[in-house]
């Protein structure tokens, strides 16, 4: 986090996200923020807490892309809930802080695997060593017949033994084993099934599960497996075995307090005008729900209590219908920064079609490529791929940069379901082209409404 300075986080984020500065600006000055406050004093750290961000924009122009980006640049838990899924009635609906239980889980999931990356290659010895005592197991002791004898192996066999476990140890490490089957026994629990029925119970079952899994009895269970695969089931046992799952917990908590980043999508949609019946009580009571989450709480999880003081929250929202103020007055004033997005047009379409390192036009490529076949797109086709969502925006719903997965997939159909046929072939995709694929579905309103 040292040499993330705000604009080297923007830096970052452009190489995945076209346009979009105030948002962008606005994310980089908060995650900047985490780390001048752990440069301060306890006493100061404690008080300072993450200034959250309302994103504003229609649908498909960046909103989620922006979050997830961010916490991946900050090796931070990240966790995206869509609001809408709290009003759901009955055992659908969620429970809010569910949302603290899946970060403080996938936090665990991130610190246990650097863990058992810096065990590995212990693992990996220990794990040699138990292939090789399934390969050539020890000599048994000589039975003791008279006074004389000795239940200690003869030297020479013991020698011989120690030869033939070296030369099987080289033939491991060379892959000259990696056809060979053994008979591997691994320990599993018996999980009981079917403990709850009723629809919308999964994530209750599951946890369920989880702790009646911790009385049941491991139940040993013998395998036929090849090596490779051997090595790889005794080598994460053995990894397992090396790390303090109690130090993964406590890290693993203090990581989803510290740097945890939850982007709640589909705010808009709680949203409420103040009705006193109807569906807006239920959205007024999510609000009041995730207002204690946001504002900093306590919440209890299997692996211990979780504060959520210093959890960023990024909320987003299209606001096409309600806006920010329709939020309650509470909750608006957990958001204080608000970032406005601008809607895509034509020249937006182009950058995100070339300039990004993930751009969708070297992704098709890519995948094409596999099969021997070669694309290239003309400066011509691109614009006209490009002008053609921009239409098709225009003329039904707005989806932003997601109508140029729609129109490419159109375009490309023929050549993606022929390409095991057209090995090593070139293929050129112009203007007229695209306009041959697209032209009559574009010209028919309805046509281009349910296929575009």
């Amino acid at each position: 986090m040292d040499n993330l300075t705000p604009k080297k986080i923007v830096e970052e984020l452009d190489k995945y996200i076209v346009g979009q500065k105030s948002a962008k600006k606005a994310v980089a000055i908060a995650l900047r923020n985490r780390w001048r406050r752990q440069q301060l004093s306890d006493e100061l750290k404690d008080e300072i807490l993450p200034k959250n961000i309302l994103m504003i924009g229609p649908t498909g122009v960046g909103k989620t892309e922006i979050a997830r980006r961010l916490a991946k640049l900050a090796q931070a838990p990240f966790v995206k809930v869509e609001a809408s899924k709290f009003t759901e009635v009955g055992y659908v609906g969620r429970d809010v802080e569910s949302m603290i239980r899946d970060l403080v889980g996938l936090a665990l999931t991130m610190v246990k695997t650097e863990q058992m990356e810096k065990v590995q290659e212990k693992a990996q010895a220990l794990a040699e060593e138990k292939i090789l005592n399934l390969l050539l197991p020890q000599p048994r002791p000589k039975r003791k017949i008279s006074a004389e004898d000795t239940e200690e192996p003869a030297e020479e066999e013991r020698q011989s033994h120690d030869d033939t476990r070296e030369k099987l140890r080289t033939q491991l490490r060379e892959g000259k084993l990696r056809n060979r089957y053994i008979d591997l026994e691994v320990r599993e629990k018996v999980m009981p099934f079917g403990v709850i029925s009723n629809i919308g119970m999964d994530e209750l079952e599951i946890n369920l599960k989880e702790m009646l899994g911790n009385f049941l009895p491991d139940k040993p269970k013998r395998k036929k497996v090849k090596i490779p695969e051997a090595m790889r089931i005794i080598q994460q046992e053995e990894a397992g075995k090396l790390i303090d799952m109690d130090k993964v917990t406590r890290e693993a908590i203090e990581r989803a307090e510290q740097n945890g980043i939850i982007f709640i999508d589909e705010i808009d949609k709680i949203a409420s005008k103040g009705s006193s019946y109807g569906p807006d009580v239920s959205r007024e009571g999510v609000q009041r729900d995730l207002l204690p989450i946001v504002e900093g709480s306590t919440v209890s999880t299997k692996y211990g209590s979780v504060k959520t003081d210093h959890v960023l929250f990024i909320a987003a929202g299209a606001f096409n219908v309600s806006k920010p103020s329709d939020l309650i007055p509470e909750l608006q004033g957990r958001f204080p920064i608000r970032a406005e997005l601008d809607a895509l047009g034509k020249e937006e379409f182009l950058r995100i079609l070339q300039e990004p390192r993930n751009a969708l036009l070297k992704q098709y490529v890519a995948l094409i490529e596999t099969e021997g076949v070669k694309i290239t797109f003309t400066n011509d086709s691109i614009e006209e791929i490009a002008s053609t969502a921009q239409l098709v925006n225009e003329k039904t719903e707005n989806i932003g940069a997601r109508r140029l997965h729609t129109i490419l997939e159109k375009v490309l159909e023929d050549v993606s379901f022929d390409a095991p046929d057209m090995k090593a072939s070139d293929l050129t995709v112009d203007d007229t082209y695209v306009k041959e694929k697209l032209g009559a579905i574009i010209k028919d309103e309805d046509l281009s409404r349910y296929i575009l």
